[in-house]
């Protein structure tokens, strides 16, 4: 058995953190009702790949940038995440200190 993507890891990461199950994150993102809860199994399973348009939508309900889904090393998913929750003299610093 083949290891789960990246994509689905993440976004299962990101589901549970927002405390959302499969169904209610689907029927947010636009999927049909019947069918939301088993589309967003596949994708966490890593079995469908969501589109770029649907990975979007996913992302703005869960509050999470895209490029996070994408991210491989953990440390810099995680500071991706938390990036939009900064305030902009948070950022500003942030942005000092990395130069």
């Amino acid at each position: 058995m083949s290891e789960v993507s990246i994509v689905a890891k993440r976004l299962r990461e990101a589901r549970l953190r927002a405390g959302l199950s499969q169904k209610q994150l689907g029927i947010q993102a636009g999927i049909d009702e019947l069918s939301a809860s088993a589309r967003v199994n596949q994708y966490e399973r890593g079995k469908h790949m969501p589109d770029l348009q649907t990975l979007t939508r996913l992302a703005s309900i869960l509050g999470t940038p895209v490029p996070y889904f994408y991210c491989e090393d953990a440390e810099l998913a995680d500071f991706i995440a938390r990036f939009p929750s900064l305030s902009r003299a948070q950022r500003r610093k942030l942005s000092r200190t990395i130069d």
